[in-house]
Protein backbone atom coordinates (compact mmCIF):
# COMPACT_ATOMS: atom_id res chain seq x y z
CA UNK A 1 0.00 0.00 0.00
CA UNK A 2 1.42 3.26 -1.29
CA UNK A 3 0.42 7.00 -0.86
CA UNK A 4 -0.56 8.86 -3.81
CA UNK A 5 -0.65 12.72 -4.63
CA UNK A 6 -2.28 13.03 -1.78
CA UNK A 7 -0.93 11.74 1.59
CA UNK A 8 -4.75 10.07 2.34
CA UNK A 9 -4.86 7.98 -0.99
CA UNK A 10 -3.67 4.67 -0.36
CA UNK A 11 -2.52 3.11 -3.91
CA UNK A 12 -2.17 -1.12 -4.83
CA UNK A 13 0.49 -1.89 -7.24
CA UNK A 14 0.40 -5.27 -6.10
CA UNK A 15 -3.27 -5.76 -6.98
CA UNK A 16 -2.69 -4.45 -10.67
CA UNK A 17 -2.68 -7.75 -12.05
CA UNK A 18 -5.65 -8.93 -11.11
CA UNK A 19 -7.64 -5.84 -11.18
CA UNK A 20 -6.68 -6.10 -15.13
CA UNK A 21 -7.42 -9.43 -15.05
CA UNK A 22 -11.02 -8.50 -13.71
CA UNK A 23 -11.40 -5.27 -16.11
CA UNK A 24 -11.27 -8.07 -18.99
CA UNK A 25 -13.59 -10.51 -17.21
CA UNK A 26 -15.96 -7.82 -16.59
CA UNK A 27 -15.73 -5.98 -19.56
CA UNK A 28 -16.50 -9.52 -21.46
CA UNK A 29 -19.32 -10.63 -19.24
CA UNK A 30 -20.92 -7.25 -19.87
CA UNK A 31 -20.63 -7.23 -23.52
CA UNK A 32 -22.13 -11.11 -24.16
CA UNK A 33 -24.90 -9.71 -21.70
CA UNK A 34 -25.92 -6.58 -23.54
CA UNK A 35 -26.17 -8.99 -27.01
CA UNK A 36 -28.04 -12.00 -25.00
CA UNK A 37 -30.56 -9.81 -23.88
CA UNK A 38 -31.54 -7.72 -27.07
CA UNK A 39 -32.93 -11.46 -28.39
CA UNK A 40 -33.84 -13.31 -25.24
CA UNK A 41 -36.81 -12.39 -23.34
CA UNK A 42 -36.92 -14.43 -19.92
CA UNK A 43 -40.70 -14.87 -18.58
CA UNK A 44 -40.51 -13.26 -15.72
CA UNK A 45 -44.17 -11.29 -14.68
CA UNK A 46 -42.35 -8.53 -13.14
CA UNK A 47 -43.60 -4.45 -13.88
CA UNK A 48 -40.38 -2.96 -15.14
CA UNK A 49 -41.70 -0.39 -16.55
CA UNK A 50 -40.60 2.55 -14.10
CA UNK A 51 -36.79 1.45 -15.03
CA UNK A 52 -36.23 3.30 -18.37
CA UNK A 53 -36.81 6.53 -15.93
CA UNK A 54 -34.10 5.21 -13.57
CA UNK A 55 -31.83 4.61 -16.04
CA UNK A 56 -31.99 8.73 -17.38
CA UNK A 57 -31.82 9.72 -13.85
CA UNK A 58 -28.74 7.02 -12.91
CA UNK A 59 -27.34 8.42 -16.11
CA UNK A 60 -27.35 12.04 -15.24
CA UNK A 61 -26.28 11.38 -11.57
CA UNK A 62 -23.11 10.22 -13.58
CA UNK A 63 -23.09 13.13 -15.80
CA UNK A 64 -22.90 15.59 -11.89
CA UNK A 65 -20.64 13.10 -10.29
CA UNK A 66 -18.27 13.52 -13.53
CA UNK A 67 -18.25 16.89 -13.69
CA UNK A 68 -17.39 17.14 -9.88
CA UNK A 69 -14.52 14.85 -10.03
CA UNK A 70 -12.70 16.62 -13.21
CA UNK A 71 -13.88 20.23 -10.69
CA UNK A 72 -12.08 18.38 -7.60
CA UNK A 73 -9.06 16.72 -9.82
CA UNK A 74 -8.45 20.94 -11.09
CA UNK A 75 -8.51 22.27 -8.14
CA UNK A 76 -5.52 19.36 -6.69
CA UNK A 77 -8.65 17.79 -4.32
CA UNK A 78 -7.62 14.32 -5.21
CA UNK A 79 -9.42 12.67 -2.52
CA UNK A 80 -12.84 14.01 -3.35
CA UNK A 81 -11.67 13.66 -7.07
CA UNK A 82 -11.43 9.91 -6.15
CA UNK A 83 -14.92 9.87 -4.18
CA UNK A 84 -16.80 11.54 -6.97
CA UNK A 85 -15.24 8.60 -9.59
CA UNK A 86 -16.25 5.68 -7.29
CA UNK A 87 -19.76 7.71 -6.61
CA UNK A 88 -19.86 7.56 -11.27
CA UNK A 89 -18.92 3.84 -11.10
CA UNK A 90 -21.04 2.97 -8.69
CA UNK A 91 -23.97 4.95 -10.60
CA UNK A 92 -22.47 3.14 -13.35
CA UNK A 93 -23.12 -0.38 -12.11
CA UNK A 94 -26.91 0.26 -11.04
CA UNK A 95 -27.32 1.36 -13.87
CA UNK A 96 -25.97 -1.40 -15.63
CA UNK A 97 -28.12 -3.80 -13.21
CA UNK A 98 -31.23 -2.30 -14.25
CA UNK A 99 -30.84 -1.86 -17.57
CA UNK A 100 -30.00 -5.82 -18.12
CA UNK A 101 -33.28 -6.18 -16.37
CA UNK A 102 -35.43 -3.95 -18.19
CA UNK A 103 -34.07 -5.45 -21.56
CA UNK A 104 -34.02 -8.87 -20.33
CA UNK A 105 -37.69 -8.70 -19.62
CA UNK A 106 -39.20 -6.03 -21.55
CA UNK A 107 -39.06 -5.60 -25.64
CA UNK A 108 -37.60 -2.36 -27.12
CA UNK A 109 -39.81 0.75 -27.67
CA UNK A 110 -39.29 2.05 -31.36
CA UNK A 111 -38.93 5.47 -31.66
CA UNK A 112 -42.19 6.90 -33.58
CA UNK A 113 -43.98 4.13 -32.64
CA UNK A 114 -47.05 6.21 -31.65
CA UNK A 115 -49.43 3.32 -31.07
CA UNK A 116 -46.90 0.74 -29.22
CA UNK A 117 -47.46 -1.81 -31.03
CA UNK A 118 -44.07 -2.51 -31.55
CA UNK A 119 -43.95 -1.90 -35.24
CA UNK A 120 -43.33 1.40 -37.02
CA UNK A 121 -46.03 2.11 -40.15
CA UNK A 122 -45.39 3.94 -42.97
CA UNK A 123 -47.47 6.70 -41.52
CA UNK A 124 -45.66 7.02 -37.66
CA UNK A 125 -42.02 6.94 -40.02
CA UNK A 126 -43.02 9.58 -42.07
CA UNK A 127 -44.58 11.61 -39.00
CA UNK A 128 -40.91 11.47 -37.31
CA UNK A 129 -38.81 11.01 -40.56
CA UNK A 130 -37.13 14.68 -39.72
CA UNK A 131 -36.54 13.44 -36.04
CA UNK A 132 -35.45 9.88 -36.47
CA UNK A 133 -32.10 10.36 -38.28
CA UNK A 134 -31.03 12.42 -35.25
CA UNK A 135 -32.58 10.04 -32.56
CA UNK A 136 -30.52 7.10 -34.29
CA UNK A 137 -27.20 9.39 -34.28
CA UNK A 138 -27.82 9.99 -30.40
CA UNK A 139 -28.91 6.34 -30.00
CA UNK A 140 -25.93 4.37 -31.83
CA UNK A 141 -22.90 6.75 -30.81
CA UNK A 142 -24.41 6.49 -26.82
CA UNK A 143 -24.88 2.63 -26.92
CA UNK A 144 -21.46 2.19 -29.17
CA UNK A 145 -19.22 4.27 -26.88
CA UNK A 146 -20.60 3.07 -23.53
CA UNK A 147 -20.07 -0.83 -24.95
CA UNK A 148 -16.57 0.35 -25.85
CA UNK A 149 -15.80 2.70 -23.32
CA UNK A 150 -16.57 -0.07 -20.39
CA UNK A 151 -12.73 -2.13 -20.35
CA UNK A 152 -11.00 1.99 -20.79
CA UNK A 153 -13.50 3.35 -17.67
CA UNK A 154 -11.83 0.34 -15.46
CA UNK A 155 -8.76 0.78 -16.89
CA UNK A 156 -8.32 4.14 -16.43
CA UNK A 157 -9.35 3.19 -12.13
CA UNK A 158 -6.59 0.53 -11.77
CA UNK A 159 -3.79 2.67 -13.11
CA UNK A 160 -5.07 5.04 -10.05
CA UNK A 161 -5.70 2.46 -7.70
CA UNK A 162 -2.09 1.17 -9.12
CA UNK A 163 -0.05 4.22 -8.07
CA UNK A 164 0.42 4.93 -12.26
CA UNK A 165 -0.62 8.51 -11.70
CA UNK A 166 0.80 9.74 -15.31
CA UNK A 167 -0.62 7.25 -17.51
CA UNK A 168 -3.73 7.14 -15.44
CA UNK A 169 -3.94 10.84 -16.45
CA UNK A 170 -3.15 10.81 -19.73
CA UNK A 171 -6.36 7.85 -20.23
CA UNK A 172 -8.63 10.18 -18.45
CA UNK A 173 -8.10 12.88 -20.70
CA UNK A 174 -9.51 11.26 -23.43
CA UNK A 175 -12.17 8.79 -20.93
CA UNK A 176 -13.42 11.29 -19.27
CA UNK A 177 -15.16 13.46 -22.06
CA UNK A 178 -16.61 9.98 -23.65
CA UNK A 179 -17.82 8.93 -20.37
CA UNK A 180 -19.74 12.23 -19.70
CA UNK A 181 -21.30 12.23 -23.25
CA UNK A 182 -22.69 8.39 -22.62
CA UNK A 183 -23.95 9.42 -19.65
CA UNK A 184 -25.09 13.13 -20.99
CA UNK A 185 -26.68 10.98 -24.32
CA UNK A 186 -28.56 8.35 -22.14
CA UNK A 187 -30.87 10.80 -20.23
CA UNK A 188 -32.01 12.57 -24.07
CA UNK A 189 -32.29 9.01 -25.68
CA UNK A 190 -34.87 8.53 -22.59
CA UNK A 191 -36.72 12.10 -23.29
CA UNK A 192 -36.95 11.26 -27.36
CA UNK A 193 -38.18 7.83 -26.36
CA UNK A 194 -40.47 8.59 -23.94
CA UNK A 195 -44.25 9.34 -25.72
CA UNK A 196 -43.54 5.83 -27.16
CA UNK A 197 -43.38 4.02 -24.08
CA UNK A 198 -46.86 2.20 -22.69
Amino acid sequence: MNAGPHPQIETYPEKEGLLKTLTYIVSAVVLILVFVMRSVKLPIDWDVSFLPAVNATLNALTAVALVFSLYFVKKGQFVRHRNANVTALALSVIFLLCYVAYHFTTNEVQFGDADMNGELSELERAAVAGVRPWYLVILISHISLAGILLPFILLTTVRALAGKWTLHRKMARYVWPLWFYVAITGPVVYLMLRPYYP
